[in-house]
């Protein structure tokens, strides 16, 4: 049975950061693609950023480049996104997602996490 838990979600001031880890098991994810997603309260939910199995492709949405960085450890079905200068509209559950291929709705992505919830306080 596959398995993605999140973990290292929290509250934070703006201009802090987390640093949020997804460990998968269950299957092994060879040449999937690892990504984050995020729902806030009454909105849609949205990608944040995807890299692919060998690390050498990442994908950021456009409000959160230069802030938030995505990495992978193969070896152990891990990745990590390290959120910086964070702001209050990055308040959102975030997901952790594996899939076949690099895409934005979230509709290619087989697994899913439970998600982790981040607060960025004013």
């Amino acid at each position: 049975q596959v398995q993605l838990v999140e973990s290292g979600g929290g509250l934070v001031q703006a201009g802090g950061s987390l640093r949020l880890s997804c460990a998968a098991s269950g299957r092994t994810f060879s040449s999937y693609v690892m990504g984050w997603f995020r729902q806030a309260p009454g909105k849609e939910r949205e990608f944040v950023a995807a890299i692919t199995w060998s690390g050498g492709n990442t994908y950021y949405r456009e409000s959160v480049k230069d802030r938030f960085i995505i990495s992978r450890v193969n070896a152990k079905n891990t990745v990590d996104l390290q959120m910086n200068s964070l702001k209050p509209e990055d308040t959102a559950v975030y997901y952790c997602a594996v899939g076949r291929r690099v895409e934005f709705t979230g509709s290619e992505y087989d697994y899913w996490g439970q998600g982790t919830q981040v607060t960025v306080s004013s």
